[in-house]
């Protein structure tokens, strides 16, 4: 079943097929190491913040004879099936639990490449904008994915508004609230659709991507999460590979220019904050 929708997925995008002819590979037949010159990489990402940081690293992997194809999706299921597939070469718009959750459940076999940026999520003002005169019974938007979920939870319970089950941290759905002293109804939607929601709901607590691309600033948040929280060790944005495309040239170089100082610059350049780097750059 999951290969014939990844093939149903792959006909109504219309993607085209990455062949193996456009892939180099470690050695060549006679033990003499390749190049990734000439190679042309298509990644999927989200459009914000993920696919504006492929683009800044276009110019960068040009200068080393590699083009950079960005595909942008604007949902967190398409671009991993998409990547199953083989109509990826990779993608960039998710964290390992959500990665892991997704192998899990659908059967697929993808892995990180490696780690670029973490993006706060922060709870953004609906119909209410106090916090701490939240009404009995308002309505909170999360989103509806395990893994963002939990962080979402966790998130309002660092700002006391509920109270979760000991130990139950990054696995933690709405079912594991143990106090909710102002019976908030806890709604959860595709992620990407609550900053259009705002309207109905109290507050939602938003993807730190899907607020930007929706013209949410952090510094307009109710709250965020802190650079020492569970969820800023957890949930940095990673680059995926199918399990076993880790070694080729194309895609290592990719990675080495996601890790740059010119990447660094530009995140903290661009992004004042709503997006921070999680490497180090070598000196």
């Amino acid at each position: 079943m999951k290969k014939f929708f990844g093939i149903l997925l792959a006909a109504t995008l219309a993607f085209g097929a990455v062949g193996c002819g456009s892939t180099t590979t470690d050695e060549d037949t006679n033990g003499t190491e390749t190049t990734a010159e000439g190679t042309t990489i298509k990644v999927g990402a989200s459009p914000s913040p993920h696919a504006e940081i492929l683009y800044a690293a276009q110019p960068l992997l040009a200068e080393q004879g590699i083009t950079l194809e960005v595909v942008e999706f604007n949902d967190y299921v398409q671009p991993n099936l998409a990547l199953d597939t083989g109509d990826l070469d990779a993608n960039y718009f998710q964290h390992q639990p959500y990665l892991d959750q997704f192998n899990a459940d659908n059967g697929t076999d993808l892995i990180a490449l490696g780690a670029v940026h973490y993006e706060p999520m922060a709870i953004f003002a609906g119909t209410s904008s106090d916090l701490a005169a939240l009404p009995d019974g308002a309505k909170v938007g999360v989103p509806n994915d395990g893994t963002n979920e939990a962080r979402a939870l966790l998130l309002l319970e660092a700002n006391g508004l509920i109270t979760l089950k000991e130990g139950t941290g990054v696995s933690a759905t709405k079912l594991d609230i143990e106090e909710n002293p102002h019976n908030l109804e806890i709604v959860e939607m595709e992620a990407a659709q609550l900053p259009l929601s705002l309207g109905s709901l109290d507050i939602a607590v938003i993807n730190g991507n899907y607020a930007m691309s929706n013209g949410l600033s952090i510094a307009d948040a109710l709250a965020k999460e802190e650079a020492d929280s569970l969820a800023a060790e957890t949930y940095e944005n990673i680059v995926a590979v199918r399990n076993g495309d880790e070694t080729r040239p194309e895609l290592v170089a990719l990675m080495e220019v996601l890790n740059s100082q010119d990447i660094a610059d530009f995140i903290n350049n661009t992004f004042e904050g709503a997006v921070a780097p999680v490497f180090t750059v070598a000196e």
